[in-house]
């Protein structure tokens, strides 16, 4: 994270589908800050809210969706706030690619299969009132930042590039016009293992170089533990821990995040026995009363599933990272647990 300025402030998010049997509480309450130059990762289980998130921060949901609740608070390049879901639609044109863009999780949905590469530039640009000649230079800029052949690219069709390019493209015309914020969602995921590195160092460089702040969206934990600064895990909707990364994935206070470290390997302690989580996610039209996860969580008492959990600071706040918050009634046999998983005396 380069410095604690916040380009994105989001209050009391909620989001809901509209189903047959009623209304599906897919985002609940949703509070975090977006630092300037910071990479925030959402991970959780399929279903958990995440993508749902957002796309409702750039209002792009489907129309079965409602916004119920909520600010998102974004502060221009002048120091402007501006309240995202109060933008008019041609207002809300403006504002994407221009301050916040997003690199789709399947790249070849995501491309116009009968359009040129370099179509799909111009017209990004047109809409923001960049010249054809403009658009290409900084096209071609970013695909060589991107470790492409950028005069070939440029003048390709979709099919004719690897998965790995088409999400490299994705991701250089997602920085065409220089906005503050990138939305990812789950960018390697269909890529093989070296493509996946290959994409992570160019973000990487890219976000040194240009300094945009970034939501990453992962449910590889790996993943978001090398690109992350500040991770969010998401449970039935509910943001139920925030923390910098090492805190989080070193030093868990929800069972939830706990069983989610369970269930990924780890190379580093050779072989080991994985713990799937029990159960299934909760039914988000009635969930169930108390924490939502009480009912697959080895630590739950009878408060868990009377009592919803406040959220609460763990570690506070310095000058390069976020406090470390967490819902949960049993922080301390989470912490003790997670000690013995680490091999050291509780």
């Amino acid at each position: 994270m380069k410095n604690r300025d916040v380009v994105l402030s989001v209050r009391g998010l909620s989001v809901s589908y509209l189903a047959r049997r009623g209304r599906v509480r897919a985002v609940n309450n949703v509070s975090f800050d977006l630092h300037a130059g910071e990479t925030l990762a959402f991970i959780g289980e399929s279903g958990c809210g995440k993508s749902t998130l957002n796309l409702a921060l750039i209002r792009t949901l489907p129309k079965a969706a409602s916004i119920d609740a909520g600010q998102a608070l974004y502060t221009d390049r002048s120091g402007t706030l501006i309240d995202v879901m109060k933008l008019s639609d041609r207002a809300m044109k403006q504002f994407l690619w221009s301050e916040c863009s997003m690199v789709f999780q399947g790249a070849l949905n995501s491309l116009n299969p009968v359009l040129r590469i370099s179509e799909m530039v111009y017209d990004t640009a047109a809409a923001h009132g960049m010249d054809r000649k403009m658009a290409q230079k900084e096209a071609l800029g970013l695909f060589e930042k991107v470790r492409l052949d950028a005069h070939r690219v440029f003048n390709s069709y979709p099919h004719e590039l690897s998965g790995g390019m088409r999400q490299r493209v994705l991701l250089a015309v997602a920085l065409l016009l220089r906005p503050q914020i990138v939305i990812m969602d789950e960018p390697t995921t269909a890529v093989d293992i070296l493509t996946q590195r290959s994409i992570l160092d160019v973000l990487k460089e890219l976000r040194a170089e240009l300094n945009f702040s970034t939501i990453f969206i992962s449910h590889d934990l790996a993943v978001a533990a090398e690109i992350a600064d500040t991770i969010a895990t998401m449970y039935a909707g509910d943001i139920v821990e925030i923390g910098p990364v090492e805190e989080v994935f070193y030093r868990p206070k929800h069972a939830y995040t706990l069983s989610l470290l369970d269930a990924a390997p780890r190379l580093s302690f050779g072989h080991e026995e994985l713990d799937s989580i029990p159960g299934s996610p909760p039914d988000l039209i009635a969930p169930p009363p108390g924490c939502k996860f009480h009912e697959r969580c080895r630590f739950a008492t009878e408060r868990c599933a009377a009592q919803v959990p406040p959220t609460e600071i763990v570690a506070p706040a310095d000058d390069q990272q976020q406090a470390h918050l967490v819902a949960c009634f049993e922080r301390t046999a989470v912490a003790q647990a997670q000690r013995r998983r680490m091999g050291v005396n509780a």
